[in-house]
């Protein structure tokens, strides 16, 4: 395999040990853990199946926003501390894998193990009897030992750790070494392994079982999406009454510390937020009614923009333009944007809707110059801090998030 120097000069693959090798290594969670430990001076592998995504870091890019990251990627390729490879024959080269594989939800929103059963049974073989194995994504409760049952079931002896991630995207380089690390190990010997790893990240260390690790992950996940929730349920109770939110907001929070915590209103979405509470549903025997409630409220905001614009002048043959394609403010990541879904519930209610982001790859969006030039409706759906910079005076604006100036808008 033939890789590209960050200088543009080809270097083939490296030989010998690795100290750790991060499985899902080119993704927003593995990547920056990864670029951590080469720049504490560990040795690191990235094995992961996207192969643009490998020749594009092996360049020197990152293949996504992380603010501070493609600097500091561009200091350790020529160090020969950074290794990426699409073969996971990488693994037998390694103690140390740290998997970042996380549970998805299915169709009818329920934890689904096809990943880890797959992914398991696939790199198995390939560990070196008593390696490390760290599960680093946000799992299911009771993961960790299915997946050391299912490898020792394949004759693999090792030891088996949950140490989740807690990192904000887009900050993850400054956060992975300033938060606490929770390890879920069930023996002193992998408690003790895992925490000589991140040692050399210097973050405080926190040890659980691991099914404590996987359920605290989950609840803390789960706590933001329901505050972001109850923000947005209260803004709908405020305007559905005619009232002003923003000068609600504002008369609760200051001064008060014990309203600093309540958010503004404003999409809640992302890979995690929305996935993470309905594992936490099925963990609770399908009974977490304020779970799904909370997903009611967040998944239900685009439906609410929507009615209401339609109650104030019908949006049929309209032009609408959607500020913000991106699951929050500042990033260039638009899975599970809601901003998509308000866009389908506008083409449905007969708009002609035309969307921008500053940040988002994505060749239906259009120059902001022109959605401001064409369109007579605009929504703020993400935060970004250049919407706050435009001059929307004399226009229809909905901005429900209060970044145009003007406070919270609908």
């Amino acid at each position: 395999m033939t890789l590209t120097s960050g200088a543009g000069a080809p270097t083939s693959q490296l030989n010998g040990s690795l100290d750790l090798v991060v499985v899902g290594g080119a993704g927003h969670v593995g990547l920056p853990l990864a670029l951590s430990f080469a720049e504490a001076g560990v040795r690191v592998g990235i094995y992961d199946l996207d192969a643009a995504k490998i020749a594009r870091i092996a360049s020197g890019k990152m293949p996504f926003l992380e603010y501070g990251a493609e600097e500091l990627l561009r200091r350790i390729l020529p160090s020969g501390a950074l290794e990426m490879s699409g073969d996971a024959e990488i693994l037998r080269r390694t103690d140390t894998v740290i998997l970042v594989i996380g549970t998805p939800i299915d169709e009818f929103m329920n934890p689904s193990m096809r990943v880890f059963e797959h992914s398991v049974d696939q790199l198995g073989p390939l560990l070196k009897s008593g390696a490390l194995v760290i599960l680093r994504s946000t799992v299911y409760p009771g993961t960790t030992d299915y997946v050391t049952s299912r490898l020792h079931a394949l004759g693999v002896d090792v030891d088996v750790v949950c140490c989740p991630e807690r990192i904000t995207e887009g900050h993850a380089l400054e956060e992975i070494r300033s938060l606490p690390q929770l390890i879920g190990a069930s023996s002193d010997r992998g408690f003790e392994r895992a925490s000589t790893v991140f040692a050399h990240l210097g973050m405080e260390i926190v040890r659980t079982q691991p099914r404590e690790a996987e359920l605290a992950k989950l609840l803390t996940n789960t706590w933001r999406y329901m505050k972001f929730a109850i923000a947005n349920q209260f803004f709908e109770i405020a305007h559905a009454d005619g009232l002003d939110y923003d000068r609600i907001l504002h008369a609760i929070r200051h001064n008060y510390p014990r309203a600093q915590d309540l958010p503004a209103p404003g999409f809640a979405a992302g890979p995690c937020l929305l996935k993470d509470t309905m594992q936490l549903a099925a963990f609770a025997s399908d009974h977490f009614p304020m779970g799904h409630a909370a997903m009611t409220v967040n998944e239900g905001l685009p439906g609410y923009i929507v009615e209401s614009l339609e109650r104030r002048r019908p949006l049929h043959g309209r032009r609408v333009g959607v500020l913000g394609m991106a699951f929050k403010g500042e990033s260039d990541d638009p899975r599970t944007s809601l901003s998509y879904k308000l866009k389908k519930l506008l083409a449905f209610r007969g708009a002609l809707v035309m969307t921008t982001d500053p940040y988002v790859e994505d060749p239906d969006l259009a120059p902001l110059n022109e959605v401001l030039e064409q369109c007579d409706l605009l929504i703020v759906a993400a935060p970004h801090t250049s919407y706050r910079e435009l001059d929307l005076s004399g226009r229809e604006v909905a901005d429900v998030w209060g970044v145009t100036g003007s406070g919270i808008q609908l």
